[in-house]
């Protein structure tokens, strides 16, 4: 019986390793997770979190990383099925029950509405087995095309840029480590310090030369590393990213720091990007981006400096990504690398953050919309022949391409849209753009099932609630942000009750009566998974659970009989003629929209002690007790217009929804902007106010520029006048505000 696991952090993808332990008797702390004993009436030993030594972390870890074993033995774990009641109140019912209602559910609906009715809606923290299971299952068992995942939220864009210009995708082509000994670090939309603080000490080699450069709106932790000569802060207006990038590329090139070598010998596309620049001379730059001229020259002198003297590296995060033109600013920032010599030299390089804890791996074998395993194109007849080969099915029975995530929702409960839905690893509730949509067209379903561990907000709006494993309780692999492929160990026997992801899709394989295989056995999908992907951009097929658990590194792509491949490109790129291939981009009109009026930018991001959704993390009692509520930051003479107060009620609002927290007042943001952290829900929750507007290329949504209006929630009248949706809460203490 287990008693303990070498694995890794559950939550980024930095996947920092870590031991599970039991703990003495005497540990009673936030870390204690109860252990299995052979006595199942004796209540089970805690165990305990460590660092572990790993290239990511060095045996850090933050602090959602040293409290993540306290939601094992959290009072509000779900470990029985539930159903919702006429009442609305869920009560449970057994497993047989439950998978017979679920069978019920999807034939009922397929039969009235046709097979795309049913659709599944994962997740970038699942597994690569169960990520792979998840888009057989939709595919052969639901028979539906409408399958996609929250990574859309994350790494769509650059994805979509990287595969445009590289041809394959994977977030660092490199080891983490190779940052340490770079001397310039361009960082683009990233506040690493407080989304995998470990990941910070990969950058105090260029903090100390000088030459860690932040682009961020707002001084975030990060930011603040370059002060005392470590660095440039570069604070552009929100939605600019992409002017502020062409502007650096224009130094580059006509100040002749381009290393024209490098772009003859491994690139195509030069001459039209030059002819892009011309109009982004640094004067023009800095009245669009609020970045000064001498800023933008000195950055490109930097990085050009450090390309030819001790190491560059642009890397790029959500903050530039997340917009309706994240694809081309992903791709401005490829250009300006290209432009450098950076991909593929031996001290230098590109690369994206990836930041759910699989969203490298959950990307690459076949829960978005256009893809099969293997990172494979669903609409590619040579890859469909292959993956419907390792399945024993005709190919014909694989369905087309579905729809992205943010049309996918939007199809909720449509007459020719989705109408009954599977949930798996997502709080959508909480996460997608325009939530107040979302949670109408999950209302508006005719069943809606939910696999989590906790009642989250989108589980409570479901039919059915199905108990799934946590992290330590399951066995599998997960693919960090350099494209390494690492175990996750099962130290703890899961509660009665509850279930693997694996073994209800092969349970409700064999109800629907579905053409191949579906095993509940991670090392035995694994091992399909090799077959699936063999030969694909991903492949994983010389890698096995024996020589994950010897601890040889394994980076994709990983053929039978190679050694792995930790670092991309050194051979050139993975287009057919063996080049990178620059795109020429231009700012839009609304990406670069001023706002006139008395309405302000809202951002959205991340906070230390939260992630994602806070589902997870607003359960554990010391990271709630730092930040219980949602916080909207605003600059001191913005909220002095408006007769804010530091701690004051605010409502922030636009055409899409409205939001009740606290204000905070910081210099931290710039006058036009404010700042709201997306895990909180409710009244709170910042994705009430986002636009469901989408990149056109990758399917991102528009989540860090809405048009928002801000005043002082005047009385405790108005607090008391809002409407509170069920399920959902107000921001702690309202009645104080006055």
């Amino acid at each position: 019986m287990p008693n303990g696991a070498d694995t890794h952090c559950p939550y980024c993808a930095l996947q920092c390793a870590m031991t599970l332990t039991p703990a003495a008797p005497a540990v009673r702390g936030a870390a204690a997770a109860p252990a299995p004993t052979a006595e199942p009436d004796k209540p089970a030993a805690p165990l305990e979190v460590s660092g572990r030594d790993f290239p990511t972390n060095r045996g850090g870890l933050c602090r959602k990383g040293w409290t993540s074993a306290s939601l094992l033995h959290h009072n509000g774990r779900v470990t029985e099925p539930m159903l919702k009641g006429s009442d609305g109140v869920h009560q449970p019912i057994s497993w047989d029950q439950a998978l017979m209602l679920l069978t019920a559910a999807v034939k009922d609906t397929q039969q009235q509405y046709g097979n795309d009715a049913v659709g599944v809606f994962g997740g970038g923290g699942l597994t690569n087995e169960k990520a792979y299971m998840l888009g057989k299952f939709a595919r052969l068992a639901l028979r539906t095309s409408r399958i996609d995942y929250n990574g859309r939220f994350c790494m769509s864009s650059a994805a979509a840029a990287g595969n445009r210009a590289f041809g394959v995708d994977r977030g660092l082509p490199f080891p983490v480590t190779d940052l340490d000994t770079a001397s310039v670090i361009l960082m683009l939309g990233s506040n690493v310090a407080e989304t995998m603080p470990p990941f910070v000490q990969h950058l105090q080699g260029a903090r100390d030369a000088g030459g860690l450069i932040v682009v961020d709106p707002r001084r975030s932790a990060t930011a603040a590393f370059t002060s005392d000569g470590g660095g440039l802060h570069l604070q552009p207006t929100p939605g600019t990213d992409l002017a502020l990038l062409l502007g650096i590329s224009h130094v580059v090139v006509h100040e002749g720091l381009a290393d024209t070598g490098y772009i003859e010998a491994k690139t195509t596309g030069y001459a039209a990007v030059v002819r892009s620049l011309n109009a982004f001379w640094p004067e023009r730059v800095q009245s669009i981006t609020g970045v000064p001229a001498t800023l933008i020259r000195e950055t490109a002198r930097r990085l050009a400096q450090g390309a030819r003297d001790g190491g560059s590296y642009i890397l790029s995060g959500r903050g530039v990504e997340q917009h309706v033109d994240g694809t081309d600013t992903a791709t401005a920032a490829i250009n300006l690398s290209l432009l450098l010599g950076l991909p593929g030299s031996a001290r230098s390089g590109y690369g994206t953050l990836t930041g759910q804890g699989n969203g490298q791996g959950g990307r690459e074998h076949g829960q978005k919309a256009d893809q099969l395993p293997g990172y494979r194109k669903i609409t590619d007849p040579a890859a469909r022949a292959h993956v419907a080969g390792v399945w024993g099915v005709d190919e014909s029975l694989i369905p087309g391409p579905g729809l992205p995530a943010v049309e996918l929702l939007k199809s909720l409960g449509q007459s020719d849209g989705v109408r009954c839905l599977f949930v798996h690893g997502a709080n959508v509730v909480v996460s997608a753009p325009d939530t107040n949509a979302v949670i109408r067209g999950l209302r508006s379903l005719d069943f809606l099932v939910v696999c989590d561990f906790f009642m989250s907000e989108t589980a409570a709006e479901a039919d059915l609630v199905l108990p799934v494993t946590q992290w330590a309780e399951e066995e599998g692999t997960l693919t960090n942000l350099e494209g390494r492929v690492i175990r996750r160990r099962r130290a703890l026997t899961p509660p009665p009750g509850v279930r693997s992801e694996l073994w209800l899709m092969a349970r409700l394989a064999e109800l629907l009566e579905a053409p191949s295989t579906f095993s509940d056995d991670p090392e035995t999908v694994f091992e399909e998974l090799r077959l699936a992907s063999a030969g694909g951009l991903a492949d994983y097929s010389g890698i096995d659970y024996a020589m994950l658990d010897r601890g040889e590194a394994a980076y994709w792509p990983y053929p039978v009989g190679s050694t792995g491949t930790p670092r991309l490109f050194a051979d050139g790129f993975a287009h057919a003629d063996g080049r990178a291939v620059m795109v020429p981009v231009t700012p839009s009109k609304r990406a670069v929209r001023s706002f006139a009026d008395d309405s302000l930018a809202l951002a959205t991001g991340r906070l230390l002690e939260h992630y994602q959704s806070g589902a997870q993390t607003r359960r554990v009692s010391e990271l709630m007790a730092s930040q219980p509520q949602a916080r909207l930051l605003i600059h001191p003479g913005t909220a002095a217009a408006r007769g804010i107060a530091d701690g004051d009620y605010a409502t922030v609002t636009n055409e899409r929804g409205e939001v009740l927290c606290r204000a905070e007042l910081s210099t931290t943001v710039r006058p036009d902007t404010v700042f709201l952290p997306f895990h909180f829900p409710g009244q709170e929750n910042a994705n009430r106010l986002t636009e469901a507007a989408t990149d056109p290329i990758s399917g991102m949504p528009e989540f860090k520029t809405s048009r928002v209006w801000v005043r002082r929630a005047v009385s405790t009248q108005e607090l008391d006048s809002y409407a509170v949706p069920a399920g959902t809460r107000l921001p702690l203490h309202v009645k104080e505000a006055s």
